[in-house]
């Protein structure tokens, strides 16, 4: 395929993917999906520390951890690391 076929599909399917997530966004805000109701706080519910007592709202002990604590860390450790040289990689290309 010559680069200018290419170009002029990699944009297209750029603008397609831009105009799709706008009117997603738009459609989400316009139905206030995702918002806790009773609370507003616009986009701010989506963050704990903005709810007044969440520890009502979801206690804490629902989530309980099946591993020990040091494999997490790990795998934290890990998912930066990837991260870490797939930006590498990118930034060569």
């Amino acid at each position: 395929m010559r680069k200018s076929v290419k170009n002029r599909i990699f944009k297209t399917v750029t603008i397609i993917v831009v105009v799709t997530v706008i009117i997603i966004a738009l459609y989400i805000m316009a139905n206030r999906l995702g918002l806790v109701e009773g609370y507003d706080f616009g986009g701010g519910a989506y963050y704990y520390v903005d709810i007044p007592n969440f520890e009502k709202v979801l206690p804490y002990d629902a989530f309980e951890a099946k591993l020990p604590i040091w494999i997490y860390v790990v795998l934290f450790f890990l998912w930066g690391w990837l991260m870490w040289k797939l930006w590498l990689w990118i930034d060569r290309k």
